[in-house]
């Protein structure tokens, strides 16, 4: 059975999969930590902790295996004119991917956004390529940085701390100016849109950047 998310911020639905632990792209390879994004992350607070919200992520950890999954999925979405993979959890697994990939592919109506740090694994980027091709999909690959750092040749989102902080070549997420709604906004869904910068807000946010401040002034 097909379980979606209904995040409040957005104007589509989701389906998520539980934050971090569906993540292998969140750990830098060195330090064996969080990067510094994935150390501001809202799934892993408050609503997300819910026993179950948790149970949803939980489910469909296990229901995507199922040989009816991909037509479960194109079913849940003949009305939906945009679909969000992912507000929380990342596509950790090569078969999920083109699981997906099917749906995004039988589904030509529905705009669909796919933010991912698995782009960092070899053997997703096949799958990716083939789903960037669609005209209906957009992969966005994540950026680890909280300072405005992209990942170069590809649509992409970053993390400023400002909204002054955003260069030219930026489209900035106005949500929190909206009570954090996306309101009339579709530009993650837009390729035309090569940079999203998302700024920062919330307590996880606050103390990175300044215990970032403190490493900063530590190693000056």
């Amino acid at each position: 059975m097909v379980k979606l998310s209904n995040p409040s911020k957005m104007p589509c639905y989701s389906w998520s999969l539980q934050a971090i632990e569906t993540c292998p792209g969140s750990i830098n390879p060195v330090t064996k930590q969080l990067v510094e994004a994935c150390q501001t992350c809202y799934a892993t607070d408050g609503y997300y902790n819910v026993k179950n919200v948790k149970a949803v992520r939980d489910h469909n950890k296990k229901d995507w295996k199922r040989l009816e999954w991909v037509d479960d999925m194109v079913k849940e979405l003949d009305n939906f004119r945009y679909f969000r993979w992912f507000d929380s959890g990342d596509v950790y697994c090569v078969e999920l991917t083109q699981k997906i990939f099917q749906v995004m592919q039988r589904t030509p109506w529905c705009k669909h956004w796919m933010p991912t740090r698995m782009y960092k694994f070899a053997k997703f980027l096949k799958v990716f390529k083939k789903m960037q091709a669609l005209p209906n999909v957009v992969i966005r690959f994540s950026s680890d940085s909280i300072t405005g750092e992209t990942i170069k040749g590809s649509t992409t989102s970053t993390i400023i701390e400002h909204h002054e902080d955003a260069t030219k070549s930026m489209s900035v997420c106005e949500a929190y100016s909206r009570e954090g709604k996306c309101g009339p906004c579709r530009a993650c869904w837009d390729k035309t849109v090569s940079v999203i910068a998302y700024p920062a807000h919330g307590r996880k946010a606050r103390k990175v950047y300044k215990d970032k401040v403190k490493f900063i002034r530590r190693v000056a």
